[in-house]
Formats: structure tokens, C-alpha cells, sequence
């Protein structure tokens, strides 16, 4: 699989085969990925939780009004970031650098035959700081992505739309 087909195939995955374990190298992979993800300046201002633990995942869902699906995925990795890692010359890019991450870890787990679903935490405080204590992580928790083999093939969501462009210079 090359990213093109990657990009135009994954798609967030709800329902997972329950009870199918990961291997290391597989997870290693997923993780070297994300963090392969650019950052302003380099300050790769991210940390990840995984959590397989099924009474933390329980806990998670609970706390987490829209990742009911991580009952059965085979684990969940959460991004979470330092806001005091900031570029010397600009603050607040820490959400962009680890969405970058997520985008890389969401691909590469594709094509590895993992489903995925990115989960939104971070700017809902409520949600953040759930999680926060639940994971006991001192960062910001930016998103939740939930990772299984898919249960389900489900449609196309995306697509290119030519009236959201705005070409300069022809």
C-alpha cells in the first residue's frame, strides 16, 4: 500500500474484532510513525499513552462521550502535549504538532491492518482533564485514537471538493 491508496482508504473504524492482540513490533511501528511527524522547531512537544488495561479503557469510555467503540478495540493510544514546549519564537503550536502525529499514526496503522478512530479531547477541558487524572499524565490529552482489527468496511466520507480552492498566481 502506498500513501495515495492509504490516504483514500482508511477510515475511522467503530466496531472491532474483540480480543485481537497487537504485537510489539506492529505497535513499535505505529509509534515510530508518529513521531516521524514534524514539528515547529522540533520541539516534538508530545508524550502517548497506550492502554490495553480493560478497566482503564472502561474508564476512558465513561468519561469520554464518544469512544464507546474502545470497549472492544484492541487498545487505545492517547496523544497528549506539553503547551510549555513551545517554538522560541511563536507560541501555541503544540495541537498542530501532535495532530501530525495522530495523522501519522492513523496511516500507519492502516497499512498495517489496523482500524482506527481519532477521538477529540483536547480543547474540551472537561474531557482533558478526565482523562488527565484517568492516565495520571501531567501533559494536555489532544486526542484519543482507538486501534482494532475493523469490524466493519465502512464508506467513503471525504472528498475533493474543487470550490474549497483558491489558486494564486495563475
Amino acid at each position: 500500500m502506498n500513501v495515495y491508496e492509504a490516504i483514500r482508504t482508511r477510515r475511522s473504524i467503530r466496531h472491532y474484532v474483540p480480543g485481537v492482540p497487537m504485537s510489539r513490533e506492529d505497535l513499535h511501528k505505529i509509534l515510530e510513525a508518529a513521531m516521524m511527524a514534524p514539528s515547529a522547531r522540533n520541539g516534538r512537544p508530545w508524550e502517548f499513552v497506550v492502554v490495553k488495561d480493560p478497566a482503564i479503557k472502561e474508564q476512558i469510555r465513561q468519561a469520554h462521550p464518544y469512544c464507546n467503540h474502545i470497549t472492544d478495540a484492541t487498545l487505545a493510544i492517547v496523544i497528549c502535549g506539553f503547551p510549555s514546549v513551545e517554538s522560541p519564537y511563536k507560541e501555541g503550536f503544540w495541537p498542530q504538532d501532535c495532530a501530525a502525529a495522530c495523522e501519522n499514526l492513523l496511516l500507519q496503522a492502516w497499512e498495517l491492518g489496523w482500524g482506527t478512530c481519532w477521538c477529540g479531547v483536547h480543547p474540551d477541558k472537561e474531557r482533558a482533564t478526565a482523562l488527565q487524572q484517568i492516565l495520571q499524565v501531567q501533559s494536555v490529552p489532544l486526542a484519543l485514537i482507538t486501534v482494532g482489527r475493523p469490524a466493519e468496511t465502512p464508506d467513503a466520507r471525504g472528498f475533493y471538493d474543487a470550490a474549497k480552492v483558491k489558486v494564486l498566481g495563475e
